[in-house]
């Protein structure tokens, strides 16, 4: 089979695709087809060796996390989020981990699901308690968790105020933003009419957002640490995604009824995931990107 692996950690030029073998399942686990992974901002780190300390790879190593595919005894269209190794024709997976794939959508398109999906229900639902009447500030709302987040505080109930570039505006309003603020064009301090309840940060970078948010609030970052001094009365969380299969399978339901839609902005073959990179790190990519085999 073919797989899209990183042989070294270094520029995206380090990324090939392979011929190796398909995967033999251990006792328990199933072998699963890949319509497609994802791409995730994430993996730029990983492949330039920012993470070494959080994953210790052997490589060559098999990229993607995202899964939708179908098992192959049986037939069932599944998603997930898989530990690594979703870059490729067939991966081997712990059925534990696999959730019904939404009907509603192509069974491609549902790879963009699992791991913005999951951040963003963990950010809004269990960190955050997003609740009807709130002020939510999505800061970075343009790449692929904003776009669940901003439709998740949304269906909450809360007025969601979203930093984005202006081509991710009108897709931003489509998903149910009430306010955009177009962070090249006026710094957030001046474009907030008022201090926010919740600040979700998906930016890769500090930022002093502590002034945003008023006393009592709260901020939840799924990137960077945020201090937040006690004497400003503002909570501060910092979180690492958990691998759920119930939240995912609850994010499925929320698509095929309609509730949540799947931004895919783009899709690409495991050729290309070199150029994803480089896209991705010029900031040139928006939404969810989907790589298919």
């Amino acid at each position: 089979m073919r797989a899209a692996r990183m042989h070294a950690y270094g520029d995206p030029s380090v990324i090939r695709v392979d011929d190796v073998p398909v995967p033999v399942p251990a006792p328990g686990e199933v072998l699963v087809e890949v319509a497609a992974t994802s791409f995730n901002p994430s993996e730029v780190g990983l492949r330039a060796g920012l993470l070494r300390d959080v994953f210790d790879l052997d490589l060559p190593h098999t990229l993607g996390w995202d899964v939708a595919g179908t098992v192959v005894d049986t037939g069932e269209r599944v998603v997930a989020r898989l530990d690594t190794g979703t870059a490729a024709e067939f991966v081997a997976a712990d059925p534990a981990l696999l959730v019904p794939a939404p009907v509603s959508v192509p069974l491609a398109h549902a790879a963009a699901l699992p791991v913005a999906g999951l951040t963003a229900w963990q950010a809004v639902v269990g960190h955050a308690e997003v609740h009807r009447g709130q002020r939510v500030l999505v800061n970075g709302a343009g790449g692929g968790i904003g776009g669940y987040a901003v439709q998740l505080a949304k269906r909450a109930g809360a007025y969601v105020i979203a930093t984005a570039s202006a081509r991710s505006a009108g897709v931003l309003r489509a998903l149910g933003a009430d306010e955009i603020v177009d962070y090249t064009r006026v710094p957030l301090h001046e474009a907030l009419a008022a201090p926010v309840d919740t600040v979700l940060h998906l930016v890769g970078r500090e930022m002093d957002l502590v002034p945003l948010v008023r006393p009592g609030g709260r901020i939840v970052s799924v990137t960077t640490p945020v201090h937040a001094p006690p004497a400003t009365g503002v909570t501060a969380v910092h979180f690492v995604v958990g691998n759920t299969p119930g939240d995912l399978a609850a994010l499925v339901r929320l698509v095929d009824d309609g509730a949540v839609r799947l931004d895919v902005s783009a899709e690409y073959r495991f050729e290309d995931l070199p150029a994803v990179h480089r896209a991705a790190e010029a900031g040139a990519l928006r939404g969810k990107v989907i790589v298919t085999p």
